[in-house]
């Protein structure tokens, strides 16, 4: 399977939008999503409209394992050529969720940038809640934290001892949930950054690095779905790898 990159644009009758120089990025961990990116993307395009918000472009990042099957990259070859505001990234995996989100931070051109997971588990609407958000406030990073989750007892308990664990290593700042999304960056609180995770700890590092820069940083609730088609893509041994990454950070710190 080759990589794919975006390709021919339909006829102008076809093309909702063109905004070559957006306000806002939308990247959208595609991750073996199929079909079903075919309807999150037309649920954030209306929900878009309702909200009045125009000058947008989604980033869509289909990483996939050659030799898997996976129809996610020719579903967002689809969607790219059938919307002008649609961008897409799908390469041979060199790494998990951290990799995919950095190979859709890299082409994303707006003045704000945003990061969902297109699984469906996160409500749409929270795109536009924090876009919102951080456009009417002075914020550097907006994120939401999760009241409600549909996803099982061991997922909060994880969840639970995550953060734990970080406010434990990471003192002075207090956090609610530093995985959930989405998360919506400033083009110059992101410029700071520096990302350089690979794996599931991506969440993490930028909550850290946040911290470490000294970001103004506001947290709003939301509700979190189940998924109704498939198990966590989180491994049992990501938790440890979490830890041990949160622990060669915080040595890190020490030594700034």
């Amino acid at each position: 399977m080759p990589a794919w990159h975006k390709s021919a644009i339909m006829p102008e009758d076809k093309i909702i939008t063109k905004n070559l120089s957006p306000d806002l990025s939308v990247v959208v961990l595609c991750y073996q999503t199929g079909k079903n990116t075919e309807t999150f993307v037309e649920s954030i395009i209306k929900h878009f409209f309702s909200n009045n918000i125009t000058n947008y472009e989604l980033v869509l990042v289909g990483n996939y394992h050659p030799g898997k099957k996976d129809d996610t990259p020719e579903v967002l070859r689809l969607l790219a050529a059938k919307y002008a505001f649609v961008k897409f990234v799908a390469k041979p995996k060199q790494g998990m969720m951290g990799w995919d989100m950095r190979s859709g931070l890299e082409i994303a051109s707006g003045n704000f940038i945003a990061i969902i997971d297109g699984d469906g588990q996160m409500p749409i609407d929270d795109i536009a809640r924090v876009y919102k958000e951080i456009k009417s406030s002075d914020c550097d990073l907006v994120k939401t934290f999760r009241t409600k989750r549909g996803d099982g007892a061991w997922r909060r308990i994880i969840s639970i001892v995550y953060n734990a664990i970080f406010i434990l290593l990471f003192p002075g700042v207090f956090y609610r949930d530093i995985n959930s999304k989405p998360k919506i960056f400033s083009r110059s609180a992101l410029n700071k950054l520096h990302l350089c995770s690979n794996d599931w700890f991506i969440d993490a590092e930028i909550m850290i690095l946040a911290r470490r820069h000294k970001l103004i940083i506001k947290e709003i609730p939301t509700n979190f779905f189940k998924l109704a088609d498939r198990a966590s893509y989180v491994k049992f041994s990501a938790i440890f790898e979490f830890i041990k990454n949160l622990i060669i950070f915080r040595i890190k710190e020490f030594k700034k």
